[in-house]
């Protein structure tokens, strides 16, 4: 063999495809055995069998070739090395911050926390659970609130969804909601995006004007966008005597030192919790914070922890009030949110644990003290403020001297914001020193004595209103006030990791989620400063690594899909979706089509499509499914004609919910587009097209795609993700651009559209996970990533099939990336359900596949191409076994209501407790022989779903109820 090597083309030597093989599960000598499991000889075959053949592209993707890992990342630092790092003191709710390397290294860079799903399966999700707690605990402390969610997108998005949420709640029957002018811009981009397809109209202007109009909810910012800190109590009081709704959008850094909005009387805060701890990234990826009064839990957006009990009467997290979500309510959610930023939520509130009351009351201090410094030396140099009372942020009035002042800073290495052309915007953060300060200063022309300033300042004890300094106190529960050595907040940040199941420790196959590899190599350029440190309004002169990035990523999307144009803004699927429906909405209007506001959606869509249909002031009209759960064409071609003067959209997902790919898909596009619609492809299911057809290719007029799926972003627990579009051209100038920072160049098409997140490109700082993955892949590895995923699913399928029925397949026999089992004849024969099974799955040590979606009773298996063989024959293995113990039970061997499926998951304190029951204390916990190499120990057992809706409880547990 040795010899055959040192006789090898160099070429073969170089391993330039080496990615390929560490990003595939099954390896070259499994391949033979899968394919024959499922009767072919080889993949071609097996594609040819499940692809349609009039889809297919008739060549392969312009990418080139697979580029070594180690060559790639030196690739993207040289092109990261082109951004220029200055202090960005430029604010507008992104700040620069310090993270703990605590936090960077044991959560933010460790697979541990980024691989995990949703907490939908909370008996092995109870350590994010605790940590997502912790941060509800912090927003409902901070804005003095009783109720927070676990996370929305942005604050924008937070603030539009807020705009939403006071319509549901509000008895006033005006349409009419105000904007304070004092809103930062972008924020008020995204709320008009929003409005104009809720149908409302939007009235912006001061403040103190608010309550002079006749609206259903108002949104206010506190400290608004000019640093200035009011009492905004009187204009809350105003409006609430109109029976408004009241949002107020604020920073968590500053309502440490300030009265919260809550006793100010908001009924709803909102924000950005970037400046605990997550970096800037050129935009995101940062967890906005959202609360309200309990009361209005029922109509609040987003995911909210709380408190349950397990069957053993044990404290227990969950996800509450689900009933509320998209994927239930459909059209009728409260919102299409589906992913949030557990990631970034985990980061702030574990910020909050680490520094605790104290230590957040020292930075907040800090940050103001020096604040104050620089306005105390700009007044002294005689420069007038835009107020005197402030947090953070100054507004200077510069006059002819701006645009020396500006050059000079960032001759310096600062930028401010350029508010006009005669005043300069100053925000200061963590990071600012003194010796900033006295640079600054500099910068302004000024000479100073900062340490006769902080003199100055100390004595009259700062710029914030007395009457508005908190009086309250923050983080009392003992977790923000315990783990503040590195030792303690690293053990802490163990324990809970250790109860989490992630890919780190086994396959999680999820349909309709595409849990894949999150390669090492994609991960690390994301915390490098050259990508983490820049402000999303930096100046362009200083982003070009970005921008390049962004473009380059731009250009693989497009041969990837076929489309024309990429909008990189939505940082979601379900803002993707969005994004792409305000689309074809513009797009109808510029024809004066204004009345085309019917939406096509299949009856096994995602819930997501009707709630964003809804969002975008389009009645939804269903689609049938024939018995093979296809798209019913007949039904489709009526509904179309029936609809054509009004029809919008279709909405689809290729390959099917169903796990197929359907034959009819040209021939549906082809009718939606000849009675004036416009396909809209959801990318869900992306992973299964990549490299053999495309959305374009098939007939879309538009698809957002998952980079959290098919292109490798970490799902991070339930966030971050994003969701570009792509668009054929006569759809792209009316895709989102940005109020602040444009999207492109100057003849950009789209120029002056409105936004739909709060940074231009969305969460910027995770897209070189994609770059690096689809660099690294190349054209021949994506193609073989997909049709490793088709087989994957196959092999599953094919494995399983005598053991639990698959619902849906195609013509030829096969499913596409995944598949869906029936579990309803075995609930129909033992009682036991989708749910048993996915309870069950916990003590073998896998997550469970998605249960009753898209169809009820049913469990939808994804095993992605990155699992090999190995991981398959074992997840196969345990549904098996699990088989042969329904099996009994059917044969009466075993009671149905007492039994290793009913009383799963088993944990430790069964396995040492007491023990009655009909089946072994080895069989309830080591199944098969294999389990015990890896065993997970669930820590709580079976969580009472129920307990937790009527006893609503979603922030941390008091200590006594825990030792208990």
């Amino acid at each position: 063999m040795s010899k055959t090597l040192l006789s090898a083309p160099l070429a073969t030597l170089e391993q330039g495809d080496d990615f390929i093989r560490r990003h595939l599960g099954p390896c070259a000598n499994e391949l033979p055995a899968m394919l024959a499991a499922i009767g072919v000889d080889s993949l071609d075959t097996l594609i040819d069998q499940t692809v349609p053949a009039g889809i297919r592209l008739p060549a392969p993707l312009a990418l080139g070739e697979p580029v070594p890992e180690h060559m790639a990342l030196a690739n993207l630092k040289a092109i990261a090395g082109k951004n220029v790092l200055k202090k960005s003191l430029i604010g507008m709710g992104y700040y620069d911050t310090i993270t703990p390397k605590v936090i960077l290294r044991n959560v933010m860079e460790n697979p541990g926390w980024y691989t995990a799903y949703t907490p939908y399966q909370a008996e092995i999700a109870q350590g994010r659970l605790e940590a997502l707690l912790n941060f509800q605990q912090m927003v409902i402390d901070l804005t003095g609130l009783e109720l927070a969610n676990a996370s929305l997108l942005d604050e924008a998005t937070a603030a539009a969804e807020a705009m939403a949420m006071a319509r549901r709640i509000s008895k006033v029957k005006s349409q009419a909601f105000f904007v304070d002018e004092a809103t930062f811009p972008q924020t008020l981009d995204v709320v008009r995006t929003r409005a104009d397809y809720f149908g409302f109209e939007l009235i912006v202007g001061p403040a103190a004007e608010a309550a002079s109009h006749e609206v259903f909810g108002a949104l206010l910012q506190y400290p608004n966008e000019r640093g200035e800190v009011t009492d905004i109590s009187g204009v809350i009081a105003g409006l609430k005597t109109k029976a408004a709704v009241v949002a107020v959008a604020s920073d968590l850094m500053a309502l440490v030192l300030l009265k919260s909005p809550g006793e100010l009387g908001a009924d709803i805060v909102l924000g950005s919790a970037q400046r605990f701890g997550v970096p800037l990234g050129f935009g995101g990826p940062h967890a906005a914070f959202f609360a309200t009064r309990e009361a209005h839990v029922r109509s609040m957006p987003g995911r909210i922890i709380g408190v349950s009990k397990d069957s053993r009467g044990k404290t227990a997290l969950r996800m509450s009030l689900q009933t509320r979500e998209q994927h239930i309510r459909r059209e009728k959610a409260n919102s299409n949110i589906c992913t949030s930023q557990v990631l970034l939520a985990n980061m702030a509130g574990m910020y909050a644990v680490y520094h605790g009351p104290e230590g957040l009351r020292t930075i907040a201090a800090r940050i103001h003290r020096l604040a104050a410094m620089l306005a105390e030396g700009l007044q002294q140099a005689s420069f007038a403020l835009t107020s005197n009372t402030f947090f953070d942020t100054l507004q200077v009035a510069t006059g002819s001297k701006t645009a020396a002042i500006y050059t000079a800073a960032q001759a310096a290495g600062y930028n401010l914001r350029h508010v006009d052309g005669k005043a300069l915007g100053i925000s200061l953060d963590e990071k600012t020193t003194q010796a900033d300060i006295a640079a600054l200063l500099q910068a302004f022309g000024a000479t100073a004595d900062v340490a006769a300033l902080d003199t100055t300042v100390a004595a009259r004890g700062g710029n914030l209103p007395e009457t508005l300094l908190r009086g309250d106190a923050i983080l009392s529960h003992p977790v923000f006030n315990t783990h503040h050595t590195e030792h303690e907040m690293l053990r802490y940040l163990k324990r809970l990791q250790n109860r989490d199941l992630a890919l780190d420790h086994s396959m999680i196959s999820l349909g309709s989620c595409t849990m894949k590899l999150n390669a090492t190599s994609e991960m690390i350029p994301v915390t490098w400063p050259e990508f983490a440190d820049i402000h999303p309004f930096a100046p362009a002169d200083q982003t070009t690594g970005y921008l390049e990035m962004i473009d380059g990523l731009a250009a693989q999307l497009r041969a990837i899909t076929g489309f024309d144009a990429i909008c990189m803004q939505p940082n979601s699927g379900a803002q993707g979706e969005y994004a792409g429906l305000v689309t074809i909405r513009r797009y109808h209007t510029s024809r004066g089509d204004h009345h085309r506001t019917i939406c096509l959606i299949p009856k096994s869509a995602h819930g997501t499509n009707p709630a964003t249909a809804q969002m975008c002031g389009m009645d939804v009209v269903v689609v049938n499914c024939d018995d093979s759960g296809n798209v019913d064409l007949a039904d489709l071609k009526a509904k179309a004609e029936q609809h054509a003067d009004k029809l919008a959209a279709l909405m689809i997902t290729y390959p099917s919910t169903h796990g197929v790919f359907e034959e009819a898909i040209r021939e549906i596009c082809a009718t939606v587009h000849q009675y004036g619609g416009q396909v809209y492809m959801d990318g869900a299911n992306m992973n299964a097209q990549v490299g053999l057809t495309s959305p374009a290719t098939i007939g879309a007029d538009v698809s957002h795609m998952n980079l959290h799926k098919t292109f490798c972003i970490p799902h991070g627990g339930g966030g971050p993700g994003m969701g570009p579009i792509g668009l054929k051209a006569h759809l792209a100038p009316f895709m989102a651009d940005h109020v602040v920072a444009a999207t492109g160049s100057e003849d950009r098409p789209n120029a002056g559209q409105g936004a739909v997140s709060a940074a231009q490109f969305g969460s910027a700082s995770i897209l070189p996970i994609s770059w690096m993955y689809i660099t690294m892949m190349g054209a021949r590895g994506l193609k073989n990533a997909t049709e490793v995923a088709i087989l994957n699913a196959n092999y599953v399928a094919g494995q399983l099939s005598t053991h639990y029925p698959v619902l849906y397949t195609g013509s030829q026999g096969r499913v596409a990336h995944e598949c869906i089992l029936d579990i309803r004849p075995i609930k129909a024969a033992t009682g036991i359900s989708e749910v048993d099974i996915a309870k069950r799955l916990m003590d073998y040590g896998f997550h469970a596949p998605t249960m009753s979606f898209p169809v009820a009773g049913t469990i939808m298996v994804e095993p992605t191409e990155s699992e090999d063989k190995g991981e398959l024959d074992r997840f196969i293995a345990a549904m098996i076994s699990i088989r042969h113990e329904i099996q009994a039970i059917e044969d009466g061997r075993i009671p149905a209501d007492n039994n290793p499926l009913k009383n799963a998951p088993h944990t430790q304190a069964d396995f040492i407790g007491d023990w009655d029951r009909p089946y072994t204390r080895s069989e309830a916990v080591f199944p098969l022989s294999w389990v015990a190499d890896n065993k997970f120990w669930p820590t709580v057992n079976r969580i009472d779903d129920v307990y937790g809706d009527r006893n609503l409880f979603c922030s941390c547990v008091p200590m006594d109820e825990l030792a208990n």
